[in-house]
């Protein structure tokens, strides 16, 4: 681990007591949002008699309404801090720390002013520091452990904190250069990923390093090598976290997060960091601990905190009290060092001294040198001088030094003594100039210490290179080179020279070696500088290099390191099988192979003994998990329940998509030759002679058109007059109205007709406007709806327009001051005044014509449209894109397309469907959706879309999710998510309906971008046969991704030809009788990979930034322009994507003019003068698009020219000014936010908030605040009146109750009376009840006219039994909803129903309506920041603003998002798809399985060949490839070697129940060896007499499955204090024994695989790669090494080194301690790309880079024992949604596991197998519970 050695042995020691040791702490419950706290409800159950029904709705929703009400008012109380008094530290190991450093050496110590512990304002400040670190531990407990580099690395910026990079590396025995190339491998990580950071060193931070001269030396170095070898910014100007400087810089930048270290080397670092850590996330910027970060090819994970409200207010709360902690804790007077005890000297002194030298050493040197050079002569001449004035100054106080040696001091070194050392440093150096790194590494490892009286005069020398780096850095006329900094010395050499003169040197000139003539001229040079140097003093020459006897090391310490024990022969173990040898013989014939009698060989591990012993059968094939499932297609082999459970989900699923699409289902007809037929309909109408039935058939359709037009003409009369009068009295209204009844139409003479009418009326309204107004300013918005009319009347009516009405329009245009456009559609030349001309003056638009329709007619401006209807298409005319893509699928092609959300591209995916559906029955499509609610809604789409009778046994469609299937191999139509279409698309017993599939359509492909899941996307994409669709809104390099695609079906083609030319005549027979029977077979095969491309959004977005000031919104609209800065557009350009509106691009221009008044281009540019404006009528988007464009490029030029500051202002101009709140404030007016928008007239809205719990309370907030104003306005008696209706209804009820419906015949006529007479009081009593129930249109948001009474009731009727079932229906009776994943699926269906019918106006919603879900609205609004609010989510989600056929514009909303993160978001690049490691041991195994098992030999393998060779990461990046090849051996020999394969690649063991627990790897593996040991069988124990288990074992079973299947890391620090929790136990306990010892033996076993494997492959690494550093390039090859006497001897050749990094060796790491897991990723060969990721280890424990153990989250045995999923949220810091998609995932599990079990075992009583499902059916019944 990247540690310091005294870090890991004080923490790992604290962290193994203490772990399981809990004490008293006050639970820490602060809401993460004042305005809000999560509430705790009870599960309600649904009534179950129906004429109560209504009823008890409605008092349990009061009951509920209540009880928010109730939690209102206390959340309004003032939140307290929580109380931490009986908090304390389980070990306070930051002192500890100290302390061991400061007695490591006495006889060198600094001194410090140390400060009264006892004086009140140090107690004070101790208190605060104590309130601080509890504050720290509470937020960073709850980190969440994510990837840190999203898909958006390319606009985000991060910062890391140097001194917290610097501890993440500082150990003792890390030899300098070996530091540098761990830190520089750890950047480059970054680096190679696409992120953008900065290093921050804070200035004050540096005097904490003092007492650690090493360090300090090392940290000088580490800031000038990264700022001058490397491109990295590193930034030294600021003092200190809290300085003015860093708070305006933070401002300006607002990184997306900072790494920082919550540990430091003392307890005083600790808090300085501590008070970082709080500055940093009040400031909203988040943070990232520097310690338990891991890596793997393509990511980074670390532990993330999401700044909130409470770190603001703690803050705000304590700032003086952080003030005053900072300064005490760097207040420090001239520290002094003492050497010996009583040689002191202050470090301005050492300043001084360096400063005088430096200037000499300039006069001596004046050419400059290498660094290495310069330090080593200014350290030994500057130390040696001080050293020898400090003991001249010592000289007269003798007797106090006789006084120290009799105290058992050490004895000061004499100055010649001193010198023999300085003697064998300048030898050091010489040694590094010149040695090469290859001859370096080979050098001896000892493991000697130097003695007690050398280390003070060495930590006094680095206290000397520190001052001469940071002199030196500020040189800036003299030649230095800086390359070799991170080489300046080498400790471990240094040693080895030291042993060599003080025990071989002296044993006679037998033993005495040659240093070479270069060498010692070299040492010579060095020597003679440091003597000239060092002025009054003499010091000796050159050589003898010792010229006194003084022992340097400790005798007893001065040892080799022994060779150990030795390693197994290297090789690999022989793979006979095609598929190996096709894929990777390349690399393998380079790769040594083991004979077969070695024992490697001969101990392969067999299963039988197992099978026998427990009647198992390991090897038998488990069933997948589709053919687990029932046909739901055959009713009658059902009971009449299902049967009518089937019933009921089709019917829902009618309604459901009904509420998705408009029109009816269609019957879908087999068609015979529709496959021969592309393009059938078009070539139709190419036909010159008709028949008679089709002549009379166009006569009838004529007749029909004739008559419909007719009675439209009628209806128009009619309506003629009272529409023109509505347009006069209300314009907006009338045109409304205007506009849905022209889309009832369908004779283009009568819409023609009402056009013409309509714009008299809005040019009469405008008149009357004008006239009315006089002088005054004018409401252009009712000019705007004339010339809108005009346009329109134009563009799609050309046809119709005669002269008499081009003349009306002329003068209409004419009567609006738009003389150039009269005149150019007239066709006249411009003439004078007209004789009204007064009256056109009156009526004329005081602006020119093109800005006019640019600034005000904006979004009203018509797109281009194709007129030509397209057979193939019913109900729109489609675009050109949309043809293109028709066209692929009637050609059988792929497709990859790439167009806005809401475009109309997923019309192909249906039409897909239509044509296979048509061409037969046996033809299957599949479409693959992200997420089961896209699922859901696709299959909702189809029910309403498509009826086809079909023969028994099949179905239309199938469903195939994790938890949800049917249908799956007997439907034409399969939805699915990813991972279960890979399941069939991998089995080996799968082949033949995989063959039936026609098409696949790839929903949001851009998923193969993301971090979980992403790999299947690939497997899917390079395994399918059949032509794809692959949709997605947001891909930035869909050009590579196409080309990838291309290549996969090249691969195909070739594959298929080779298939089918190696099949037998008998198959080729097969296959022709087949044609006959099947038109599968016959469809035309097609590889071509079609791209197509549509940019055009249908709307335009327009972006506001809101923010409150006092109680008052300010909502500013945010021009995208003011997103960009100047080195953004110099770096990047301005992005493809930032798209602007007419208004917008207008916006632009005027302030380019604005700002610059010389501007050549500005008359150019004019709209008015702009070539695609000049004189047009009906100006387009397409035009103004050129416009924008336009002014693109000219803002680029301008930096170009030089105008940086122009550019600078324009943006500035451009820029809103949002007013920062408290986070308590934004939500406490949250409601009144959403009320603010409602006036506006921007709902429908979404409003996107990432934390569950916020989701829900800002609903309930909203609902809450509609509450209060019904209760302001109401009638302070209404309640009561409420209250005496509802028990009079009572009462009523009860007595029409005791008359019986079956004796009504008997009753007396007065008793019929009665009963008459209470039925109609009822009636009246409901009446009234209902009249004053009813919700007043202020105080609801909800559109009752959207939805019938009916339609209500039927949605409603799903919520009965959900959980906050009657909250949600109150909430939706108010128009408003919530929508996260924690949700079950039937609520989430019912709020999107009812959001898309219109009826919810305000959804608060979780991420889980960002992929594709059809919630289309008027706005989006971004109401929180988050980690998970990035460029991607970002274009998803506002995706939704903006209703096609509805919205003319959609609406943005940021709602308190810092201004910095708001313009990363708009200006940011769309992410690349670049793939995932697309390979584990499971999917190997997986692969082999298909292989070997498949009917279809050939067909499998080349599936298996296509998802190795294929990789998008390693597409054209042949070192990827080579990686991969690697990974692909080492998991064939690993598989092997647990017997999971044979030498021949067949599966044998437990291969089977080990892919089917592929997702879990490597648990899968270590389940199956706990079997094999009989560990389950031994724990499983029934209590006697019964098959039924104890508490005790099942609990047992959940601690053994949580450690395995359940692994949710904890940061270190969260263990850091005694706590006592209300329910949970928070930290897993470790697994039982004897399960622990089979972990540590497969661990052990597999760790020595992957160290054979290693050094079996080291041969393939790039070895001059090897010998630089990764992110400086520094090259430490050394051309002209002419070698050296000593050099040979002092190198041992013994040493195995062949796959370590030369780097490491320097650290005296070998091949031995590959073996050894912890070490791999800091030694081995980086260029192999492979680390301890890729090796399936399961961890007992795991520890961060400062040694700390990191506990493992115990939610999942937790939650078995208290069932209470608010527990999780409190006590083991998940959030609710977290948690439950983690506990489904945990209780799915047991179950899979128990069936796998049970077709594996033969005995059905087997108590493994028993205790499995009855702990499966216990799980699942306590999950659904919380559901």
């Amino acid at each position: 681990m990247e540690s310091a050695d005294h870090f890991k042995k004080v923490v790992h020691n604290d962290a193994n007591e203490n772990a399981s040791n809990y004490d008293k702490v006050s639970e820490y419950s602060d809401s993460e949002k004042e305005g809000f706290t999560p509430t705790k409800e009870h599960k309600e159950s649904g009534s179950t008699s129906d004429s109560d029904e209504e009823d008890a709705t409605c008092d349990k929703a009061e009951a509920v309404v209540m009880q928010m009400l109730k939690e209102e008012e206390n959340r309004e109380k003032e939140a307290k801090d929580p109380d931490y008094t009986n908090a304390y530290s389980i070990s306070t190991t930051e002192e500890v720390t100290q302390q061991a450093s400061q007695t490591e050496c006495e006889d060198f110590r600094v001194l410090q002013n140390k400060r009264d512990s006892q004086s009140p304002e140090i107690r004070k400040h101790l208190e605060f520091l104590k309130k601080l670190r509890l504050h720290i531990w509470a937020s960073l407990s709850r980190a969440q452990y994510v990837s840190l580099l999203k898909d958006f690395v390319e606009s985000e910026f991060f910062v890391i904190d140097g001194d917290s990079l610097l501890l993440m590396f500082l150990d003792e025995e890390t030899q300098y250069l070996n530091f540098f190339y761990q830190i520089e491998c750890f950047l480059q990580d970054f680096t190679e990923k696409g992120a953008k950071y900065i290093i921050a060193f804070f200035k004050d931070a540096e005097q904490m390093y003092f007492p650690y001269p090493h360090f300090l030396f090392l940290r000088t170095a580490l800031i000038e090598h990264l700022r001058h070898n490397t491109g990295t910014t590193i930034h030294t100007e600021f003092s200190n976290c809290l300085s003015s400087n860093w708070e305006i810089f933070l401002k300006k930048s607002y990184p997306y997060f900072i790494i920082v270290s919550d540990i430091g080397l003392t307890s005083l670092q600790t808090d300085y960091l501590s008070i970082l850590i709080a500055h940093s996330l009040s400031k909203k910027i988040n943070v990232v601990l520097a310690s338990g970060q891991e890596y793997d090819i393509l990511r980074v994970y670390g532990y993330h905190v999401q700044s909130v409200y409470k770190h603001r207010s703690f803050f705000e709360k304590y700032e003086q009290h952080l003030r005053r902690a900072c300064e005490n804790l760097l207040r420090n007077k001239e520290p002094f060092i003492c050497l010996y005890e009583h040689l002191k000297l202050s470090l301005k002194s050492i300043q001084k001294e360096v400063d005088q030298t430096v200037r000499l050493l300039k006069q001596l040197w004046p050419d400059g040198s290498d660094i290495r050079r310069v330090v080593c002569v200014l350290a030994c001449a500057v130390g040696l001088k001080i050293y020898s004035n400090m003991l001249e100054n010592a000289s007269t106080s003798r007797g106090a030094k006789t006084k120290q040696s009799a105290r058992g001091r050490s004895k000061p070194l004499s100055p010649e003594e001193a010198a023999d050392l300085c003697r064998m440093q300048c030898l050091t150096v010489t040694f590094l100039l010149h040695m090469p790194l290859s001859q370096r590494a080979q050098i001896r490892i000892m493991k000697s210490c130097w003695t007690k009286q050398v280390l003070p005069l060495i930590k006094m020398q680095q206290l000397c290179m520190h001052f001469a780096l940071t002199q030196l850095s500020d040189t800036n006329d003299w030649k230095l080179d800086l390359t070799y900094l991170p080489d300046l010395n080498d400790d471990s050499l240094l040693i080895n020279l030291a042993h060599y003169y003080e025990v071989k040197y002296t044993e006679g000139s037998e033993f005495r070696r040659e240093l070479g003539k270069e060498m010692e001229n070299e040492y010579q040079s060095l020597w003679d500088t440091v003597t000239k140097l060092a002025v009054k003093y003499s010091f000796g020459d050159a050589f003898p290099i010792r010229k006194t006897s003084q022992l340097f090391l400790q005798q007893e310490r001065t040892l080799f390191r022994d060779s150990e024990e030795e390693i197994p022969k290297i090789g690999l173990i022989s793979v006979k099988s095609h598929l190996v040898e096709d894929y990777a013989g390349d690399v393998l014939k380079d790769l040594p192979v083991l004979e077969s009698n070695d024992p490697a060989v001969t101990s392969l591990t067999k299963y039988k003994e197992f099978d026998e012993l427990r009647h198992w059968h390991s090897g038998r094939p488990l069933t997948e998990e589709y053919e687990r499932v029932r046909c739901n297609a055959d009713a009658k082999s059902k009971d009449p329940e299902e049967r009518r459970q089937i019933q009921k989900l089709q019917t829902f699923r009618h309604f459901y998509g009904s509420t998705l699409e408009d029109s009816t289902s269609k019957l879908i007809v087999q068609q015979e030759d529709v496959s021969d037929n592309a393009n059938a309909a078009v070539k139709k109408t190419q036909k010159k002679h008709k028949s008679k039935a089709e002549t009379i058939a166009e006569e009838n359709n004529r007749r029909l058109k004739t008559k419909e037009e007719k009675k439209e003409q009628e209806q128009w009369k009619t309506l003629c007059i009272p529409t023109e009068k509505e347009i006069k009295a209300n314009l907006t209204v009338g045109i409304n109205k205007l506009e849905k009844f022209l889309k009832t139409l369908k004779s283009k003479s009568v819409k023609f007709s009402v056009e013409m009418t309509g714009l008299s009326a809005c040019l009469e309204v405008w008149k009357e406007h004008c006239r009315e107004q006089g002088s005054k300013c004018k409401d252009l918005s009712k000019a705007v709806q004339v010339m809108r009319r005009i346009h329109i009347l134009l563009e799609k009516y050309q046809d119709l327009l005669e002269k008499p009405h081009l003349q009306k329009l002329t003068r209409y245009l004419r009567l609006l001051g738009f003389e150039n456009l009269a005149c150019s559609l007239s066709g006249q030349q411009k003439e004078g005044r007209l004789h009204n001309d007064q009256n056109t003056s009156n009526y004329a638009i005081k602006v020119g014509p093109a800005r006019f329709q640019l600034q005000y007619m904006d979004y009203y401006l018509l797109r281009e449209e194709r007129n030509d209807p397209d057979p193939r298409v019913q109900h729109f005319i489609p675009d050109t894109w949309q043809r293109e893509l028709l066209d692929a699928v009637d050609n059988n092609e792929s497709a990859v397309i790439v167009a806005p959300t809401s475009s109309g591209k997923t019309y192909a995916s249906y039409y897909c469907m239509e044509k296979v559906l048509k061409t037969s029955n046996e033809g299957v499509v599949v479409y693959v959706a992200p997420t089961k609610a896209l699922v859901n809604q696709v299959v909702g789409t189809i029910y309403s879309r498509f009826t086809k009778k079909l023969p028994d046994g099949l179905v239309v469609c199938g469903v195939f999710t994790r938890d949800y299937r049917n249908d799956v191999m007997n439907s034409q139509i399969l939805v699915t998510v990813p991972q279960c279409l890979e399941i069939l698309m991998l089995s080996p017993r799968c082949q033949k309906w995989t063959k039936q599939i026609q098409y696949v359509i790839f929903d949001e492909v851009h998923c193969l971008g993301g971090e979980i899941g992403a790999e299947v996307w690939e497997h899917l994409l390079v395994t399918i046969r059949c032509p794809f669709l692959a949709l997605s809104a947001t891909v930035s390099n869909p050009e590579h991704l196409t080309e990838w695609l291309q290549s996969v079906k090249r691969y195909w083609q070739r594959a298929e030809n080779r298939i089918e030319g190696s099949s037998t005549n008998s198959e080729k027979n097969f296959r022709r009788k087949c044609k006959v029977k099947s038109k599968v077979q016959t469809q035309k095969k097609s590889y071509r990979v079609r791209l197509v491309l549509y940019e055009e959004r249908y709307n335009d977005l327009e972006k506001y930034v809101c923010s409150l000031k006092g109680s008052d919104f300010i909502i500013e609209h945010c021009h995208p322009c003011a997103a960009l800065s100047v080195s953004h557009i110099e770096n990047y350009g301005i992005p493809s994507d930032l798209s602007l509106s007419p208004r917008e691009s207008i916006q632009l221009y005027d302030t380019m003019v604005k700002v610059w008044k010389g501007w050549p281009r500005a008359q150019e540019l004019d709209p008015e003068e702009f070539v695609s404006f000049k004189n047009k009528v009906v100006i387009k988007k397409a035009d103004v698009r050129k416009y924008e464009q336009e002014l693109k490029k000219e803002l680029t030029k301008w930096i170009l020219l030089g105008q940086n500051q122009k550019v600078n202002d324009l943006l500035e101009h451009l820029k809103p000014k949002p007013v920062d709140c408290s986070e308590r404030e934004k939500w406490k007016h949250f409601a009144s936010f959403v009320d603010k928008l409602h006036e506006m007239d921007k709902l429908p809205a979404i409003f996107f908030i990432f934390n569950v719990d916020s989701v829900e309370c800002a609903a309930k907030n909203v609902f809450l605040n509609l509450l209060k104003k019904q209760k302001s306005e109401q009638d302070p008696n209404t309640e009561r009146e409420k209250e005496r209706l509802r028990d009079e209804l009572r009462k009523v009820k009860k007595m029409l109750i005791k008359f019986n419906p079956q004796d009504m015949k008997k009753l007396s006529s007065s008793k019929m009376e009665n009963m008459a007479l209470l039925l109609t009081t009822k009636e009246q009593l409901e009446k009234r009840l209902k009249r004053l129930t009813a919700i007043p249109s202020v105080c609801t948001y909800a559109n009752p006219k959207a939805v019938d009474e009916d339609t209500l009731r039927k949605i409603f009727h799903r919520l009965r039994f959900e959980r906050r079932g009657y909250l949600q229906q109150t909430m939706a009776l108010r128009g408003i909803g919530y929508h996260h994943g924690s949700m079950a699926t039937k609520a989430r269906q019912v709020v999107e129903m009812l959001f898309r019918l219109g009826y919810i106006k305000v959804v608060t919603a979780t991420s889980t309506l960002a992929l594709g879900i059809n919630m289309p609205c008027k706005s989006v609004v971004f109401a929180e920041d988050s980690v998970f609010l990035d460029a991607l989510n970002y274009r998803q989600m506002s995706g939704r603003a903006g209703r096609r056929g509805q919205d003319m514009i959609g609406s943005v909303f940021f709602y308190d998002i810092p201004l910095p993160k708001v313009e990363r978001l708009i200006k940011s690049n769309v992410p690349q798809l670049k793939g995932q490691f697309p390979l584990t041991v499971s999917l190997i195994l997986r692969l082999m399985l298909l292989a070997a098992k498949a009917d279809d030999k050939a067909d499998a393998r080349a599936k298996a060949l296509s998802v190795l060779k294929h990789s998008l990461m390693s597409f054209r990046k042949e070192r990827y490839a080579e990686i991969l090849k690697i990974y692909f051996m080492f998991s064939l020999q690993f598989l092997i070697k647990e017997g999971y394969l044979d030498q021949e690649g067949n599966p044998i063991g437990f291969a089977g129940l080990v892919t089917h627990l592929y997702y879990y790897e490597p648990s899968n593996f270590v389940l199956v060896s706990f079997l094999v040991k009989g560990l389950f069988h031994k724990l499983c124990q029934p209590i006697k007499g019964s098959t039924v288990f104890s508490e005790n074992v099942l609990e047992k079973l959940v601690l053994i499955l949580a450690n395995l299947f359940g692994r949710k890391y904890l940061p270190a620090c969260s263990m850091k204090y005694k706590r006592r929790f209300c329910q949970s136990k928070v930290f897993l306990e470790d697994l039982p024994e004897d399960f622990a010892d089979a972990v540590n033996e497969y661990n052990t076993k597999v760790g020595e695989n992957f160290a054979h494997f290693l050094l079996t492959t080291a041969k393939l690494a790039d070895m001059e790669q090897e010998y630089r550093l990764p992110l400086s390039k520094t090259d430490f090859t050394s051309k002209n090494w002419h070698g050296s006497e000593l050099a040979s001897y002092l190198m041992d050749n013994t040493k195995s080194i062949s796959a370590i990094s030369p780097f490491a060796c320097l650290s005296g790491v070998v091949d031995n301690d590959l073996f050894h897991g912890e070490i791999i990723n800091k030694a081995v060969l980086r260029s192999l790309g492979i680390n301890v990721t890729n090796c399936p280890l399961l961890y007992l424990n795991k520890y961060d880079n400062q040694g700390r153990r990191r506990p493992l989250n115990a939610y999942a045995l937790d939650f078995y024992k208290h069932g209470s999923l608010i527990a999780l949220t409190t006590d083991n810091w998940l959030n609710e949604g977290d948690a439950y998609y983690a506990l489904n995932d945990f209780s799915l599990l047991i179950k899979s596991i128990g069936t796998s079990l049970s077709e594996l075992c033969d005995d059905p009583n087997d108590n493994v197998l028993l205790a499995f499902q009855q702990l499966g059916e216990i799980y699942e019944e306590k999950l659904k519970c919380v559901t």
